[in-house]
């Protein structure tokens, strides 16, 4: 769907009197459509940062991308006719393929150029948006609008989000406009979300603080993904179901990716052992429902957009008056995680800032990924010398 006038959603202008139905008619109703000869055949790629930072094209197929947007349809029951608000980036793992999953069931896409609150707002209002899909940080920029755009609408919209689930007054606040939060997880390598925080009735009528401890799980597969565990990475048996044994979650099925572009080490690396291997840190629940504690490779997860740790230090110590240099997540209510440098000078050093160090990252990497919080300090070692991040995490989530 485009909108009408000139000015499109969130800024930009039209480059030409051509809407979508001229668009279509001036197809060749002739054209003979050729199907892929596999449905193994490649679809698209994707590149993803993964859990080291080195970027790496993500080969998605034909099977894959049909059975996660029919996963999609599924999970969220949305049936015929959806009015589906893009939120969500279509080059983030191929918009969770939902372009596909609205286009299937005659749906209607409403577009945007930017995450822009009260554009939001006034699409819902206006289109009768059914569903939308985001990061956390989508979900808080929301509640900054004005009372009458919050109120604009009477229906209610699910939402979907993945990343660092929302803190639970953003849960209370969001619902309360009218607004449901489904929480689901997943990689680019697996087609966007494959698992989803299934909701139960009878948790409805919990306080709000329980339900969003509940709404941070990673939950349960999808209907089409063959399998999930939480294992031990060594010996791949899946842990116990008792919420306190932490092991690492496995996924296999069609919709697990086809490999990743001129990289067979990487690729089979990932696949070792029959289970894609997802690098993140959970435990497993009586109920079946996974939940993350931690990340193999201290990948930190801000506003839904991945930043590598080793990459962040290896530019900290760059600057001349860095002796030593570790980063860790530090939570953040307005982007679930947010980087949070902690930096050795060196013995000679100048007087460096706090905002000498940010500055000077800013310079080198997207802003994004910039650290929000520089501490400067000695770093907690092990008796090898390794640096003991998990004294760092906390530390980090005093400030």
């Amino acid at each position: 769907m485009f909108l009408d006038g000139h000015e499109l959603g969130g800024g930009g202008t039209q480059v030409s009197d051509l809407d979508y139905e001229a668009f279509l008619a001036s197809g060749d109703p002739e054209f003979e459509w050729q199907m892929p000869a596999d449905e193994w055949d490649a679809i698209s790629l994707c590149y993803t940062s993964g859990t080291t930072g080195n970027p790496k094209g993500v080969v998605y197929h034909h099977r894959g991308a049909y059975e996660n947007a029919m996963g999609n349809q599924a999970v969220w029951s949305m049936g015929m006719h959806p009015v589906y608000l893009w939120t969500l980036p279509m080059f983030h793992c191929n918009g969770w393929c939902f372009p596909w999953t609205i286009t299937a069931f005659a749906g209607t896409h409403v577009c945007l150029r930017k995450v822009d609150p009260e554009k939001i707002l006034n699409l819902i209002s206006e289109h009768k948006v059914s569903h939308m899909c985001g990061a956390p940080i989508v979900l808080n920029t929301l509640l900054g609008a004005s009372e009458a755009l919050k109120s604009s609408f009477s229906h209610t919209v699910q939402a979907m989000t993945a990343g660092a689930a929302p803190p639970a007054k953003v849960i209370e606040a969001i619902e309360a406009m009218g607004i449901q939060v489904t929480h689901v997880y997943g990689l680019t390598e697996v087609y966007g979300p494959v698992t989803v925080c299934a909701w139960k009735s009878e948790w409805d009528d919990l306080p709000v603080e329980d339900r969003a401890r509940i709404k941070a799980r990673q939950g349960v597969r999808y209907h089409t993904l063959a399998g999930m565990m939480v294992g031990d990475p060594e010996s791949m048996e899946a842990v116990p179901k008792d919420g306190k044994t932490i092991g690492e979650i496995f996924l296999r099925g069609n919709t697990v990716m086809k490999g990743y572009l001129k990289n067979s080490k990487a690729t089979s690396e990932a696949l070792r052992g029959g289970w894609f291997h997802t690098g993140d840190l959970a435990v497993w629940h009586a109920d079946g429902y996974a939940e993350i504690k931690d990340r193999l490779k201290d990948i930190i997860i801000s506003g839904g957009e991945n930043i590598s740790t080793i990459e962040l230090e290896d530019v900290l110590y760059r600057h001349p008056d860095v002796l030593e240099a570790a980063v860790v997540a530090r939570p953040d209510e307005k982007w679930g995680e947010t980087p949070c440098a902690f930096v050795t000078l060196k013995p000679d050093a100048g007087d460096v800032s706090e905002e000498d160090i940010i500055a000077f990252c800013r310079e080198r990497v997207a802003k994004f990924k910039v650290p929000k919080t520089v501490v400067f300090s000695e770093l907690p070692k092990t008796s090898t010398g390794k640096i003991q991040k998990f004294v760092l995490r906390e530390d980090a989530k005093k400030l």
